[in-house]
């Protein structure tokens, strides 16, 4: 990326609209009403042949207070200071508005390269709003609709210019590094997270659960909003950092109620977006309220998690303020263990997201959670241990005909999957499924994580399987009768 661009501007001009359609992408909640968005959402924009990340921010408002208006001020001031240049929005239909002009007065003093953007400006109807954004001193302004991709042209217009400046600077400044890349590897050995590929994490929870308190004590900095609120995060925000050396990229999501109080248009999308989150993780970090634990919701999120087939690791926050730590950490783990047995032996960590305290043993867990989670084990291995787990509990008998169990193989990872050759595996019950799954997790330690049994009968691939025997009758009229 040349350079980065800040989109800015009062709430409900269409900054996450722009940011949409540079990124080519709905990754931006959009809607109706002013204030949808609330943090600072990177993305890597593209218009033509320029590359370039783009920061959309909250709408900016007169509070300096600590209000929740103030704090979000702060994000999209800061989003300023951080950016290259920054792309002053306003609303052509609206016109300029007094505070506007506060906000153009701003940018004049904190930003050394502001472009102005009269949006929604499609139709004469927008013309007097065009007009009067020359009074704002900020140069000629780009007639934009952001929705209809209109004055995108105009845009690039005015980028390239500058792009070629922050090139030119960037080459100027890049250390010179001599890298030896090593091109053979092990298909089937674990992926090791790079800064290219990070280690995608997804951290899910019950609203005011603490979320994004804990991602700003992992970067170091207050790079989300947060406070007493219940419900600040709306936008699945993602965020790469290096974690003590492990290159991950991090989703804060918004938190998620019980799906029968979620009544609002804009809080709908945002669940949708944590749940798209999750999708796209590889380990999933459950937040929990240690005041709080493990209500119907929390149980909901991580068997979600486990049915998407993500590493799930268990983090019980606000640890601090916890007065019985031992007998609650027994409680914790028999209830977990108890109402969800299908993720047994999953890490269960306590950590304080204000005090930083037990992040040490997160990370510790999250990387052995991954690292469970690309495991393979030989064909070999997985035999032997078949053959022990039979001797150990034959399979049952149904109406007198025992199942066989012949052959055994791991066919994926990301979850682990492993697949059972047998007879009749439409007659074997579910508890020996089960016995197997538990039998896997304990003797080849992996606690946690998903796993996916498969059990197929031998003969699948037998085309003569279906068919029936030929008789006497069949074969003479298949061979024609004598001296036809």
């Amino acid at each position: 990326m040349t350079f980065s661009l800040a989109i800015v501007g009062r709430p409900n001009v269409g900054k996450s609209t722009l940011f949409n359609r540079l990124v080519g992408k709905r990754l931006a909640l959009v809607d109706d009403q002013p204030g949808v968005t609330r943090d600072l959402r990177e993305g890597a924009a593209r218009l033509g042949d320029l590359r370039f990340t783009v920061i959309d921010t909250a709408g900016l408002e007169e509070a300096t207070d600590e209000s929740l208006q103030g704090r979000m001020r702060k994000l999209t001031e800061r989003a300023v200071d951080m950016a290259d240049i920054c792309l002053f929005m306003i609303d052509a239909r609206t016109g300029v508005t007094p505070t506007d002009e506060v906000f153009a007065d701003i940018l004049r003093k904190r930003s050394k390269h502001v472009i102005l953007a009269a949006n929604k400006a499609e139709g004469s109807a927008a013309d007097g709003g065009v007009i009067e954004a020359y009074g704002l001193g900020l140069g000629e302004p780009i007639r934009l609709s952001a929705e209809h991709g209109e004055g995108l042209n105009d845009l690039y217009s005015v980028l390239m210019p500058l792009a070629d400046g922050f090139e030119e600077r960037a080459k100027h400044d890049a250390p010179e590094t001599d890298v030896a890349v090593d091109e053979e590897g092990d298909v089937d050995a674990p992926r090791v997270p790079t800064a290219k590929k990070p280690l995608q994490i997804a951290v899910v929870g019950r609203p005011n659960a603490g979320k994004s308190t804990l991602i700003n004590k992992i970067l170091g900095e207050e790079r989300l909003l947060t406070g007493p609120e219940a419900g600040i995060t709306r936008d699945a925000i993602s965020l790469q950092i290096e974690w003590d050396g492990l290159h991950t990229r991090i989703f804060d999501t918004a938190g998620m109620r019980k799906k029968a109080r979620v009544l609002e248009k804009l809080e709908k999308l945002s669940v949708g977006d944590g749940l798209r989150a999750v999708k796209f993780a590889e380990v999933v970090i459950v937040l929990l309220d240690a005041a709080i634990p493990f209500e119907q919701q929390d149980l909901r999120i991580a068997d979600l998690a486990e049915r998407e087939g993500r590493a799930v690791v268990v983090a019980v926050n606000k640890w601090d303020v916890e007065p019985e730590k031992q007998q609650k950490l027994r409680d914790l783990r028999e209830s977990f263990e108890r109402l969800l047995p299908q993720l047994r032996g999953t890490p269960m960590v306590t950590v304080s997201a204000k005090t930083g305290k037990g992040l040490d043993r997160l990370r510790a867990a999250v990387e052995k959670a991954h690292d469970v989670w690309n495991r393979r084990v030989s064909t070999a291995q997985l035999n032997r241990w078949l053959t022990g787990m039979l001797e150990q509990h034959p399979p049952p008998a149904p109406g007198g005909k025992r199942i066989k169990l012949r052959y055994m193989t791991q066919a994926k990872t990301r979850p682990p999957g492993f697949v059972v050759m047998c007879s009749h595996p439409d007659k074997l019950p579910e508890s020996y499924t089960r016995y197997l799954v538990n039998g896997l997790r304990v003797d080849f330690d992996m606690p946690g994580t998903p796993i996916r049994l498969h059990m197929r009968s031998q003969n699948d691939k037998n085309p003569y399987k279906a068919r029936k025997k030929a008789g006497p009758s069949a074969l003479r009229k298949h061979l024609g009768k004598p001296g036809s």
